[in-house]
């Protein structure tokens, strides 16, 4: 079995990976690990916990990734973000981590505690860039670490080319692959391919989907990456907005057909982002599967 993520990417195969989100209450707690173990039969390549704004999550995050790493057959992926962290806290995260055997890291600069789109403000006494992080947990521990990558450009790099120099500096800076912000058009995704190609990047960049099961989900989305819906396809949905089930029907079709797209472009891994939910992902792998794709 792979025990890292660069382990996973180098069988030659596509990665198929979900991400899930600490929980707020006991129901969601709940909700988590029922989606957990719905997921688990299906054999994904790795998980991953997300890290709230400004580490509000830092304890359930470590928790959450122990207990898979521990009671599933997972493999695990534990979010870390710089922000609102001393250099001194994210060694004493990442020993944690380690000494957990958890060895696979995404890290991330992060969002502004409060306000995602609010100000940034490096800790006095930490960090200011993704690819610091990078270098901090690479020289810590033998951890296999990723970063994140944006299709739209990051929605606080004033250019695509800044956006791409960020990027490679973070691989350059020992990142090992790089999970894409959610997107909705496969033709996004491979501009930003092309980009990282051209500036001599081979850094694996694996695909991020989400499944539009409802219309809030396409205002949701847009906070999430910084990036807009693409106009042909929010008309369409626009049309059937009045018919959940439609909605639901056409956001399943439309991720499938996005993931097959990308899979025959060659994409190194599918990530899934969940919300804590399995069902309409494991509808588009259903989908996938009749393809025989997973």
């Amino acid at each position: 079995m792979e025990r890292t993520v660069r382990d996973c990417l180098e069988t030659g195969r596509p990665t198929f990976s979900f991400e899930f989100m600490p929980p707020k209450t006991e129901d969601d707690d709940a909700q988590l690990w029922r989606a957990i173990r719905e997921l688990e039969p299906l054999r994904p390549s790795f998980v991953s916990v997300t890290y709230g704004a400004g580490g509000s999550t830092r304890a359930r995050t470590l928790e959450i990734t122990e207990r898979i790493a521990s009671d599933t057959t997972l493999l695990p992926v534990a979010h870390l973000t710089a922000v609102s962290h001393s250099v001194a806290e994210l060694r004493s995260i990442a020993g944690h981590l380690a000494a957990a055997g958890v060895v696979n890291v995404l890290a991330l600069r992060g969002d502004p505690p409060g306000d995602p789109n609010g100000e940034w403000v490096k800790h006095p006494e930490g960090l200011e860039y993704a690819a610091d992080l990078v270098r901090l947990l690479r020289k810590h521990a033998d951890f296999c670490v990723g970063v994140a990558a944006f299709p739209h450009k990051h929605p606080r790099s004033p250019s695509l080319a800044e956006d791409t120099d960020r990027f490679i500096e973070k691989c350059r800076s020992g990142a090992e692959y790089a999970i894409t912000q959610m997107f909705f058009d496969a033709d996004d995704y491979l501009r930003l391919r092309d980009r990282v190609a051209r500036a001599g990047c081979a850094v694996p960049v694996i695909a991020g989907l989400l499944p539009v099961t409802n219309i809030g989900i396409i205002a949701r989305s847009e906070q999430f990456s910084g990036a807009p819906f693409p106009e042909r396809l929010a008309g369409r949905f626009s049309a059937v907005a009045h018919d959940p089930k439609a909605v639901r029907s056409m956001g399943i079709y439309e991720t499938s057909k996005l993931a097959e797209r990308l899979l025959d472009e060659g994409v190194p891994g599918i990530h899934f982002y969940t919300f804590n939910r399995s069902k309409a992902t494991r509808e588009v792998w259903a989908n996938l599967a009749l393809g025989v794709r997973v």
